[in-house]
Formats: C-alpha cells, structure tokens, sequence
C-alpha cells in the first residue's frame, strides 16, 4: 500500500507491529537513513539493536544468499520483543527475493524494512510493496522539515523550550542545511542548554550554528559600517597578515553592503528583508545588520555599492599600478565617512 508523505510522518513514529513490511526510498540518503532509524527505533524500542532484535542485510550479499532475508524474518533470537530485518540499498535485482520472502511472512515473524534509493514508477521493488495488502511503501523527497518535525527533533535533544524568534532561526536554517546537518545543530543546541531551563534563544541558535567562512571579515566590515573610520587601519594590517587578500576583501564589503541594501529598500522594512536573507542571518549579527541597514538607507547604501564596484574594476584593471590594499583600504575608508553623514 502507498503511505502518502503527510500520514508518513506520524507512522514512522508510531509504525505498526503487525505489518509484513515497509520500503522506504529516495534520492537523498541520509533523508532515507534518518526515516529508517526512526522507524526501527520505534519498532524495536532503544535497546532493539544490542539485544539481537535487528538484522541488517546489505542488498549485495543478500544477492550472494538468497536465503538470508527468511532466515532473519523467521529467526527467534534469545531475547522477546519485536523483531526487524532491515535490508539496505535495495534495487530490483533484488525484488524477486524480497517477494519470496514476504510470501512466507506470518504474523510474530520480523517486520521486513527496506530502504532505496530513488524508484521510478515503474520499479518492481515500488510496486512489490505498493501492491502488499500488509506493506507499506513511501517516498522520502528533499523537501526540508516542517515546523512540527523541528519541534519534535528539538523535544528528543531534551530542549523543552524555545523563543519565537530561535524557532524562526532553525526552520530558517532547516532551508540551508542538509537533514543530518540540521539533527546535529539541534542536538548540539540540546547540549548547550544542558541544565539550563530558560527557553532557547536565537543567540543560543547562533552559537551552534555553523560558522561562516567569510567571517574573518566580519569585524572590519561592521567597523566600516558603523562609521568607525579611525579603527580601519589596525583591522586592515592584521587581516594582510593574515593573508586576506584585496579582491576577496572587496567581494565580502560589496556582499555586506549589497545585504544591507537588499534589507533597507524591502517594501516590508528592513527587519522583514533580513528575515528573508539566503543564508539565514542569525542572533546578534542580524541585530547588528539590521541597524545599519537602518541607520544608513537604501539612498547611501546605493552610493557605497558604486564606490565598492568602482574599486573591484580599479583592482582587476590591467593598467593598475598603486597597492590594491592601499586601494581597498581607502574605499573602506570613504565608505565609513559616508556612513556617518546625516
């Protein structure tokens, strides 16, 4: 029997004991990997594994023995509770031995789960399990999660409370990462607020968040910004050391700004355009943001993106002769005097 995607996410939590089987496929694996261990989880219970109640069966030695998946369905082990066999990476080689054995299943047998990886319509293994009376087959597709699935994630990492705006912060970032990415940033923040009630914060969010790349640059960048002109040196001598180099410098300043103005001119304000910045911006640094797209305005930040676009054509100019950080380090410099003209 087909499991549509939306009663698909209540079953893997609550499967059914009595069922022959159930396939799960798609195209991203450790979508399809997470499902799975959710649902033998729920099957078998915490300690399933260590008691023997689990067979894994890799697709390509069941193809070697033939009789390996019946004999993990009928198998009784030492220890009582439900049982499972899971076979992993399946394809329809394998059909014609997967219906063999769903043929022999009766109930107290192990629960047969399957998982795939993306199956046409016209897949054997598909329909063997769409066409089952006792099976259940469901797609895994790479939407990202929903709000509920976050909740529930947020609730097993032992997190009992979050702020509006730290749960706006994680479906944000459940857009921008992979599923498994996304487990670990919540198990991290269950870490993070070990023995600590308060309910999670977007700052809480923004500490175990991943890390940018760029941000190296992030403190020179808010000191040009922030009109901080005085400041610019020091931060510009250690980045050179540092082995920043003056195009790379101009491409992250013309990000910055271009973010800034992309919030300063959204026809909701600015806090309703860095809400929908791509990545999500996080915690302080998006207070920080949104200030200075406040403070300096769509008109201004127009004439900072020139003045950046200016200098990346100086830079690349094969008549150039003058040091490109000298270069880059003026503009920021006039970017910062602009900033703090009213």
């Amino acid at each position: 029997m087909k499991l549509s995607t939306r009663d698909a996410v209540g079953y893997f939590k609550r499967p059914d004991p009595d069922r022959t089987g159930l396939l799960i496929y798609g195209s991203d694996a450790m979508r399809v990997a997470l499902r799975r261990q959710e649902v033998i989880a729920a099957l078998i219970g915490p300690n399933g594994d260590d008691e023997m109640r689990l067979t894994r069966i890799p697709a390509g030695e069941l193809r070697k023995d033939k009789a390996m998946l019946l004999d993990a369905i009928k198998a009784q082990g030492f220890f009582p509770g439900p049982r499972v066999a899971f076979v992993e990476d399946a394809t329809d080689v394998v059909t014609p031995i997967i219906t063999a054995a769903l043929e022999d299943w009766a109930p107290g047998d192990a629960q047969v789960v399957v998982t795939a990886g993306a199956l046409k319509a016209s897949s054997k293994l598909r329909k063997l399990f769409e066409g089952h009376k006792n099976a259940y087959a469901t797609g895994i597709y790479d939407d990202p999660p929903s709000r509920g699935e976050i909740e529930d994630q947020l609730k097993a990492a032992g997190v009992a409370q979050v702020s509006n705006d730290a749960m706006t912060d994680l479906v944000a970032l459940s857009r921008e990462l992979g599923p498994g990415d996304l487990r670990q940033v919540i198990e991290k923040l269950g870490l993070y607020k070990l023995n600590d009630d308060s309910p999670a914060s977007s700052e809480d969010v923004a500490a175990v968040a991943p890390t940018s790349t760029e941000a190296a640059l992030d403190d020179v960048l808010n000191i040009v910004a922030e009109g901080k002109s005085g400041e610019i040196g020091p931060v510009m001598q250690r980045l050179n050391s540092q082995g920043v180099q003056p195009v790379a410098l101009c491409i992250g300043a013309t990000r910055h700004f271009r973010a800034l103005y992309t919030a300063a001119s959204d026809p909701g304000g600015a806090a309703q355009g860095i809400a929908r910045m791509r990545p999500p911006i996080f915690g302080p640094r998006r207070d920080r943001m949104l200030r200075q797209a406040q403070g300096w305005g769509a008109r201004k930040l127009e004439t900072a993106l020139g003045i950046l676009t200016d200098t990346d054509l100086q830079l690349r100019s094969a008549e150039q002769r003058a040091p490109a950080m000298a270069l880059v380090e003026r503009a920021l410099i006039r970017l910062a005097m602009l900033g703090r003209m009213r």
